[in-house]
């Protein structure tokens, strides 16, 4: 059994911001695998979604949690499906990498992402594998919240596109299907 993480945040109003690049990538991979929509499971404080691919069994996560709480949703999917980091996967934007940039990486610190953040302190361990998707435009910004929770300029929408469909083709790679 893999399971795959966008991070997020819950509502329409967060539809197709920066921060919500890990829920966009979730709903590709759902759409690719032809799986059902996500359906929420409050017990585990997410939206979940689940197939068979190749023979293995799909989870795919979507946090019903704040990003800044992320890892109660984390740590609730990692507790009751049973799976070790290594079949866990955490997608999300990285405002510390320029729009269009993809980054797979088996652990490390959190950065200046909240959400990772509570996933480090949550699971108590930064050996959480990731994918982090760049959305930093190259403009100076003085309030990163108002930026990250801001929706993509028409030229970076252009831009994320087709990164999307690469975080796709990097999450089928890494599932080895």
């Amino acid at each position: 059994m893999k399971i795959l993480i966008g991070l997020g945040n819950p509502g329409q109003e967060y539809v197709k911001t920066r921060h919500n690049v890990g829920f966009m990538v979730m709903d590709l991979v759902m759409e690719e695998f032809g799986f059902d929509a996500f359906v929420l499971k409050s017990k585990l404080k997410a939206y979940i979604s689940e197939g068979v691919v190749g023979g293995e069994r799909i989870v795919l996560v979507k946090p019903d949690t704040f990003m800044n709480k992320s890892g109660e949703a984390v740590n609730a999917v990692k507790s009751f499906y049973k799976v070790d980091f290594p079949d866990l996967l955490v997608c999300y934007d990285d405002y510390d990498l320029p729009v269009g940039e993809i980054r797979f990486r088996e652990n490390g610190s959190a950065g200046t992402h909240n959400g990772m953040k509570s996933c480090v302190e949550l699971l108590g361990t930064q050996d959480i594998p990731r994918l982090r998707i760049g959305i930093n435009s190259g403009i100076q910004v003085e309030d990163l919240s108002s930026y990250v929770l801001g929706r993509f300029s028409v030229e970076d929408m252009e831009k994320i596109k087709p990164v999307l469909h690469a975080a796709v083709e990097k999450v089928k790679n890494l599932l080895a299907i």
